[in-house]
């Protein structure tokens, strides 16, 4: 057996739960439940613009599949089957064995079945292509926010960003916020079961991974329409706000539903054990972002650029 396909045996075969064929053949064969449609979603992370050299594999297993989980959960979409393409340098055994054991501790969580992939030699890099599944006309999308409804966040965003920003150098984070932090960047928790509950509430939603403004702007883009966003205890200018507002890499949603719907989504955080927090409502045109007395800000940057770095 090649080493190649040594790897593969030995790290990324094992038996699957809701596949026909998996991993082995020329082609995953999978049956998709009667009355659902498929959400497909692919993501590249890349050593250097992605995640950093030194970090630990088992921790980049998971967030490897975390992040395209987190794009089921902006479709409301019940995550079954991903492919994983993999490029490494002189892999070795202990390395892989790391990363496919947080690879599939995310994967179990979220009763998904690796059925396929390929590996190569060459500058780190992971891609990972995802399938789930929504029952027919319940996905939700990014078009379809609509004048006057209220526009919602999950968790705390930012937390990644300052991670990162901890881990370059640039700020000093203490205990315990510094392990809070480098958990929200190294392994984010993919928001499935608020994406589920949202089916038939919201009326748009996305996953952050560029920054708050920029994810928000995409719903309002495709919506045609504009926000403002009132985001309370909004930090003073600096390293805090730019990562709340531009971070990324939070793998929250950013939602929208109608107004009348505010206690049902109030009270949806509860079970679920995640604080779901009202930031503004939809406006006819334009992203204004206001403070505590209503005066308009201008934040330093809007979010991030993969083709800007």
């Amino acid at each position: 057996m090649s080493p190649e396909f040594d790897l593969i045996a030995r790290c990324f075969t094992r038996a699957t739960k809701n596949t026909l064929l998996g991993v082995g053949d020329d082609a995953a064969l999978i049956r998709p439940s009667a009355g659902h449609e498929l959400a497909v979603s692919t993501d590249m992370l890349v050593e250097g613009i992605h995640f950093l050299a030194d970090t630990d594999p088992e921790d980049l297993g998971w967030k490897t599949l975390a992040v395209n989980l987190s794009d089921m959960a902006a479709m409301g979409a019940t995550p079954r089957w991903a492919t994983l393409g993999a490029v490494l340098p002189e892999p070795t055994f202990a390395w892989v064995e790391a990363f496919a054991k947080g690879f599939f501790a995310c994967a179990d969580a979220h009763g998904v079945d690796l059925v396929g992939g390929d590996t190569t030699r060459g500058p780190r890099a992971f891609s990972v292509t995802i399938l789930g599944e929504v029952p027919a006309g319940q996905a939700l999308r990014r078009d379809g926010a609509k004048l006057g409804d209220s526009v919602w966040v999950s968790g705390t965003p930012g937390r990644a960003a300052l991670g990162l920003a901890h881990l370059q150098g640039k700020i000093a984070l203490s205990e315990p916020r510094l392990s809070d932090c480098l958990a929200a960047l190294h392994r984010p928790q993919p928001r499935v079961a608020l994406g589920l509950a949202l089916r038939g509430l919201a009326s748009a939603a996305i996953d952050v991974s560029d920054g708050l403004l920029a994810d928000l702007g995409h719903i309002l883009k495709r919506s045609q329409c504009g926000a403002r966003l009132h985001i309370p205890n909004l930090p003073p200018p600096g390293m805090e706000r730019d990562a709340l507002l531009a971070g990324g890499d939070d793998y929250e949603l950013v939602f929208t539903a109608p107004a009348n719907r505010d206690a049902d989504i109030t009270t949806l955080g509860h079970p679920l054990g995640l604080p779901l927090t009202r930031i503004g409502e939809i406006v006819a045109s334009g992203l204004i972002l206001c403070d505590d007395a209503g005066k308009d800000i201008t934040p330093a940057r809007r979010g991030y650029d993969h083709f800007d770095h």
